[in-house]
């Protein structure tokens, strides 16, 4: 059943392939493929069942269609528009078709895993695209945009109506997970992706101010001012600046004057007014102050408006209470509130993972150092994986996996992934692959391997080229693909994940 819409294409993934990369950002598919989860069930309603099974945006010759994780066709390729797989677990296939570039038309559907068209009440249907401040892009989880009348309305991936189709307009705020604008009658106001109404259509504009509607909303008013509200819509912060930033914490927060920056508390006492270009944090502990930024270099200024750090350095970071990752001139380190250096200046950049309590440096050739708190460095290598949930970080070394807890002390590779069934092995310069207990299952001959994926795959590589086994390790694609140039090599079944690794699609030869 056709969906004709007509104007400006909305957030939809762009449409051949030479074109895909042109707007390379706004095509994304979300594979939540990490988010396994033992024993999900097949429900029988034909309309957006979850499955047992994950789900795959796939190209092959100039058409996308869609695949499983065997690599098995669910829908064939016989698109030239991307097909957005909102939740990898799910089946529900959005399909964009019969676009008219010059016209600005296009259609869309949905499909099931049957390639059975579903949700066919509706004269649009589209994922929600979100994207955050690094680009990173992802769909809103188990919620769809439709549209019915010509007003905006939401449904769940069972087809379950949410919002109510009275809107003119629904979009994901950029970064935020769970939180839509919703607009109606130019007024603006938020909802989550479950269809609660968490602030009603009331203002002129409503953007989130921190990371999730739990910290509260900047809005602005008839006037064009601009305040804060909280999540229960009550005011936090009179609107009656000229803007807010998303600069707060400890019940102060950044507004603008004119041009002018200020730091205020909630009562619009004014706390700072001058000796600075721009206030680009507030420290943890607010007595401390805050990072400020004057005439493009960086420094600490208390809320008496006295210098803690003088503004010398090209950037400024805070990573835990009292520490900062400072840049000097095209090199990072870290260093204290009385200055002192705890880390020298060597490094092309530091991050600090706060749940493992930890920095990661990175020097000029990619090597990773990974310091503890006493800012000693513990291990050295290339950093492919910090996992928070699991504890452990997996590290490149002479060529070689190897995993630590955040403790640094080794792990066996069985003991983190105990569902893995062959594991890499190296031998004599050469890769094969080993069961938990050690045996050798694949011979050692491949120039370059790949640790297996969730779905049994791992990549292999001979003369140049990468190909794949299973769980079994049994060869299911000959090494054949060049794939240099790849930040990562992974593949389902015989195909191999495409070179964007934002779009998360696999490709076919």
């Amino acid at each position: 059943m056709a969906r004709t819409s007509r104007g400006k294409r909305y957030e939809e993934p762009k449409l051949n392939i030479k074109k895909v990369i042109a707007v390379i950002l706004a095509i994304v598919v979300l594979i939540m493929s990490i988010f396994v989860v033992k024993g999900i069930f097949d429900k029988s309603k034909d309309e957006g069942r979850i499955t047992s099974k994950s789900y795959f945006a796939a190209y092959k010759d100039n058409k996308w269609g869609v695949i499983d994780e065997t690599g098995s066709y669910v829908i064939d390729p016989a698109y030239a528009e991307m097909i957005v797989v909102p939740n990898s677990k799910n089946d529900v296939f959005i399909c964009t078709y019969d676009v008219d570039y010059e016209e600005g038309t296009y259609k869309t559907k949905a499909l099931n895993s049957k390639n059975e068209e579903i949700f066919t009440n509706y004269e649009q249907i589209e994922a929600i695209q979100n994207m955050d401040k690094n680009n990173n892009a992802w769909y809103e989880e188990n919620v769809l945009r439709v549209k019915k009348d010509g007003k905006y309305g939401t449904i769940n991936l069972s087809g379950k109506e949410l919002l109510p189709f009275e809107y003119d307009q629904i979009t994901a705020q950029p970064g935020v997970k769970n939180s839509l604008k919703i607009v109606k009658d130019d007024k603006a106001g938020i909802a989550d992706n479950e269809g609660k109404i968490i602030i009603e259509p009331q203002y002129q504009d409503i953007e989130d101010l921190g990371k999730d509607n739990k910290d509260g909303f900047i809005v602005k008013n008839e006037d064009g001012k601009f305040g804060i509200v909280d999540f229960s819509n009550n005011q936090v912060l009179e609107a009656k600046y000229d803007g807010v930033t998303t600069v707060y914490g400890s019940d102060l927060y950044v507004v603008m004057q004119g041009n002018k920056q200020l730091l205020v508390k909630k009562d619009g006492t004014e706390v700072l007014s001058k000796g600075y270009d721009e206030i680009t944090e507030i420290l943890k502990n607010a007595e401390n102050g805050v990072i400020y930024k004057y005439k493009n270099k960086y420094g600490v200024m208390k809320q008496t408006g006295e210098d803690t750090i003088k503004p010398t350095y090209d950037e400024l970071k805070e990573a835990k209470t009292g520490i900062l990752i400072a840049k000097k001139g095209d090199k990072y380190g870290i260093i204290d509130l009385e200055d002192n250096t705890k880390v020298e200046f060597k490094y092309t950049s530091i991050t600090y993972n706060e749940k493992a309590d930890l920095y990661i440096a990175q020097d000029e050739d990619y090597n990773d150092e990974i310091l503890n708190n006493e800012y000693e460095v513990k291990q050295t290598g290339i950093l492919t994986d910090i996992n928070e949930e699991k504890g452990y970080l997996e590290l490149r070394q002479n060529n070689e996996y190897k995993y630590y807890n955040f403790k640094f002390e080794e792990k066996k590779e069985a003991d983190i992934f105990t569902t893995t069934t062959l594991f890499v092995s190296k031998k004599d310069g050469k890769y094969g692959f080993v069961d938990k207990d050690g045996k050798v299952v694949v011979d050692y001959k491949y120039d370059d391997a790949g640790n297996q994926n969730i779905y049994g795959y791992s990549a292999i590589k001979k003369d140049g080229k990468w190909g794949a086994i299973n769980s079994k390790g049994e060869v299911v694609q000959e090494p054949t693909y060049d794939l240099e140039d790849y930040l990562k090599v992974d593949f389902v079944g015989r195909w191999h994940l495409g070179k964007d690794l934002n779009m998360n699609y696999y490709n076919q030869l």
